[in-house]
């Protein structure tokens, strides 16, 4: 009888590390541009260091080199999760699209550099206005994104109010004699609740919403709020059956022994 054979490992441990084999000055150059140390530490192993400068490059690019915000690449990659989530848990989940009002002129009046400190300062503005859970992306030009998990309708549009006001208020110093201001328009739409949906239909339903604020007069919010879905009886035993299983022996303890629906008038309806 033969000996069983040893089982193949796809992931063959690599002994030793040739950095020098490496062509890894692009790296390195991206890596110093953006602020990280890109040099072997004193005593880090040739494999702990190509870990590493692998680690930190996946990080800058998710990065917007600007604003220091997530990219675009990040922000889909975000939505596309928050899709799954919404389409198993029923979570509420929001997402705003921003536009600086009127940038062209600031940076036709002004020059780019100011218009490139209007955008960090506006990045940073919205970073400090919602909650750590949040993410915040520029979304490409002056236009930036936010989803907010676990957002309830009322919540959410007093987040995107106070979003629109703190930016009108905020002056923004661009040379030691001169502060600007700017506005911003806001467009939103909440995931449908229960539904597998897709990030450009998302997408797509939050930007009718940004062009209804921007031709409504800008600096302001217009947010597409939640619908019901009527759902149908099979629909809902999909979706609670296991509910009205556990509950069946009240059914029968009805007083006068009418049908009693166990979980409430809310399984009539799914937000989305």
């Amino acid at each position: 009888m033969k000996p069983p054979l040893a089982p193949l490992n796809p992931f063959p441990r690599i002994e030793q590390v040739e950095l020098q084999a490496l062509q890894l000055d692009d790296a390195r150059a991206l890596l110093k541009h953006d602020a990280k140390n890109s040099l072997q530490g004193a005593g880090e192993s040739a494999t702990d260091y190509l870990q590493r400068i692998i680690d930190d490059l996946c990080d800058i690019s998710l990065k917007d080199p600007l604003t220091g915000l997530g990219n675009r690449r990040h922000f889909l990659s975000i939505l596309e999760r928050s899709i799954e989530a919404v389409a198993r848990s029923g979570e509420s989940v929001l997402l705003l699209l921003l536009d600086i009002d009127h940038f062209k002129t600031i940076n036709d009046s002004h020059g780019h550099l100011v218009g490139d400190q209007v955008l960090q300062a506006i990045a940073k503005c919205l970073t400090d206005c919602v909650r750590p859970m949040d993410t915040v992306a520029r979304y490409g030009g002056e236009e930036f994104a936010v989803i907010l998990p676990h957002c309830r309708p009322l919540f959410g549009r007093a987040v995107a109010e106070r979003i629109c006001r703190t930016i009108a208020s905020l002056s923004i110093p661009v040379s030691p004699l001169l502060s600007i201001q700017a506005t911003i328009s806001i467009g939103g739409a909440y995931a449908p609740e229960w539904v597998r949906s897709t990030a450009d239909l998302w997408i797509e339903r939050a930007d009718q919403q940004l062009y209804s604020a921007k031709t409504g007069g800008r600096n302001q919010v217009c947010l597409d709020q939640p619908r019901e879905l009527a759902v149908s009886a099979e629909e809902k035993g999909l979706l609670f059956g296991h509910f009205i299983m556990d509950e069946a022996p009240t059914i029968e303890n009805t007083p006068g022994g009418a049908p009693h629906d166990v979980i409430g008038n809310a399984t009539n309806r799914v937000n989305a």
